[in-house]
């Protein structure tokens, strides 16, 4: 198992986008690398009924969970905003929640049409936005 230590937390190798060093860059020691907080960029992660809670509701960042499934066809045009966003975005998590595979907590947070965006601050519902979103209403809903 591979963890990256960001701010005073353990995040694992899933949570991180990761950067090839072209072959002959030197490779430098942390304390000659001026740490720029909050710099890492965060790729969407699947979200379960088993780790909703730890990834969602005890997090300390912000997190966008899209709520979607395979065969929606606006679903499948939301994801890519949402990857694009995770790439520019730093201090949010973003996350995906497959609904077919998930139907309790899909049912949980009233989600009855998909794509639903959810915005979790603090353990709670902060934001939401149903239907396909452009990359401009998201950040908008996230107070960006």
């Amino acid at each position: 198992m591979f963890a990256v230590y960001y701010e005073n937390s353990i995040m694992h190798k899933n949570h991180v986008q990761i950067i090839e060093i072209p072959y002959g860059y030197p490779i430098m020691h942390k304390n000659h690398v001026q740490i720029i907080e909050r710099s890492i960029k965060m790729k969407p992660i699947e979200i379960t009924e088993q780790n909703f809670e730890q990834e969602v509701l005890k997090s300390d960042i912000p997190v966008l969970v899209d709520f979607w499934a395979t065969w929606c066809g606006p679903c499948r045009m939301q994801g890519p905003i949402v990857d694009e966003l995770a790439e520019e975005v730093s201090g949010v998590k973003f996350a995906k929640l497959d609904v077919d595979a998930n139907g309790r907590l899909a049912q949980q947070y009233g989600v009855m049409n998909i794509p639903t965006l959810l915005v979790f601050k603090d353990g709670k519902v902060a934001g939401s936005a149903v239907g396909l979103q452009s990359k401009e209403s998201l950040k908008e809903l996230l107070g960006l």
